[in-house]
């Protein structure tokens, strides 16, 4: 029998660690349980993904400035003819494949701001032609949230419907879904897929005792805050700049981490307003060196979601500046949800309270996270071994679609 041709699909290698986190777990899964799948993926960095993860890659736009305003003719007739050259791209791409995996990510929500005829329109190609060639796509362990604006749900909405298999990362993903007229009937919810990360080799070691890793995000609200996006980025960094300096007076060590290429800004601007030897930048460029810098750490306050999965991952005692529910579900799965504080108004003597409670339970924290990590990793046994019975049916029983649009 031939061997399974898996396609890998999203906005991976483009310097957002939990999308390539999300990744690394599927293959990871793939490369154990079904060895003899042959691979690729259609992204957003193919150059990336192949070098790190050693599978071809296709650049998922054919525009390569889709993600660039357009503020030219000639910019705007290359982004038009690219979305119909992308329509025949990913037909192609779909037909050659078994199988294709939308490996989590919150490819189903707009809380950061997004434009429908960008990755929106990708992810429904990617369905659509799915569906009319025959191969099971899958959105495994996505997030999913209420989104305002009409195009952009209406091209969610046809995504998930057309997709054969569906999972999500938490219970708001897949109420979501259902407020916006999709069958989740038979849809389930797991853990992240960045959980079944391993976790950092221990002990790892210890930063100076008091140690704090602050996440940082360019954070500018989400979609419908398009107007007010500078006002909101700029109460976050005060806010945020205000509780590092409060740290600093204390003389705790700060480590700063992000999560993407495009937070760096922010680190910057946090360094030289605080303009302390206490404060540092870490460098890492995957999940798993985030987990070494957050293991290292007393504490964590994060803001970006996958930020606060690795913190909380290798058990480190976390404060969740939250921008979605997202972030609030997961800190109440992990049993941390007294801790969570809103990245839209960060309230820097407010935070330092909250924080100073958190360093008080921190022992109580760390056996919490014991337990419910084991949880997690119990459930995403039960996700993969779904996603296998879904995706990965005997030759001789044909796979039915999930849903009739």
């Amino acid at each position: 029998m031939s061997a399974v041709r898996v396609g890998v699909f999203g906005l991976l290698g483009s310097g957002n660690l939990g999308n390539d986190g999300s990744l690394e777990a599927v293959l990871g899964y793939l490369r154990a349980a079904h060895p003899e799948a042959v691979v690729d993926a259609l992204c957003g960095g193919p150059e990336a993904v192949t070098a790190r993860y050693g599978i071809p890659a296709t650049r998922l736009h054919w525009y390569r400035g889709e993600y660039r305003t357009a503020s030219r003719a000639g910019a705007v007739a290359g982004k038009g003819l690219g979305k119909l050259v992308d329509a025949v791209r990913t037909a192609a791409w779909v037909r050659r494949h078994d199988v294709v995996i939308v490996p989590g990510m919150g490819v189903l929500e707009a809380t950061l701001p997004l434009r429908p005829w960008g990755f929106p329109y990708a992810l429904f190609l990617l369905c659509a032609s799915g569906r009319l060639a025959r191969t099971r796509v899958a959105l495994v362990g996505v997030g999913a949230a209420p989104i305002g604006n009409r195009a952009t749900r209406t091209l969610v909405r046809w995504s998930a419907r057309l997709a054969a298999y569906r999972s999500y990362r938490d219970e708001p993903s897949r109420d979501a879904l259902r407020a916006m007229g999709v069958d989740t009937a038979r849809d389930e919810v797991h853990p992240d897929l960045a959980f079944a990360l391993p976790a950092p080799p221990s002990p790892v070691p210890a930063g100076p005792p008091g140690t704090v890793c602050v996440g940082v995000m360019a954070f500018r609200g989400g979609d419908d805050d398009r107007a007010g996006a500078e006002e909101i980025h700029r109460r976050y960094l005060d806010g945020t700049t205000r509780f590092v300096r409060a740290l600093v007076a204390d003389g705790r060590r700060v480590r700063l981490v992000t999560g993407d290429a495009c937070d760096a800004p922010v680190v910057a601007a946090i360094l030289d307003a605080v303009d302390s030897p206490l404060v540092s930048a870490a460098d890492a460029t995957s999940l798993a060196g985030l987990m070494e810098e957050m293991a290292a750490a007393d504490t964590v306050v994060a803001t970006r979601y996958h930020n606060l999965v690795c913190a909380l991952k290798v058990g480190t005692p976390t404060l969740a500046l939250s921008y979605a529910a997202k972030s609030d579900a997961l800190m109440a799965r992990m049993g941390l949800d007294a801790y969570c504080h809103p990245a839209r108004e960060v309230d820097a003597d407010r935070l330092l309270d909250q924080f100073l409670e958190l360093e008080k339970r921190a022992a109580e924290l760390r056996r919490i996270l014991t337990g419910r990590n084991a949880d997690a990793a119990r459930l995403l046994d039960r996700q993969f071994t779904a996603l296998t019975a879904a995706l990965f049916p005997a030759a001789d029983h044909a796979p039915t679609p999930r849903e009739t649009p």
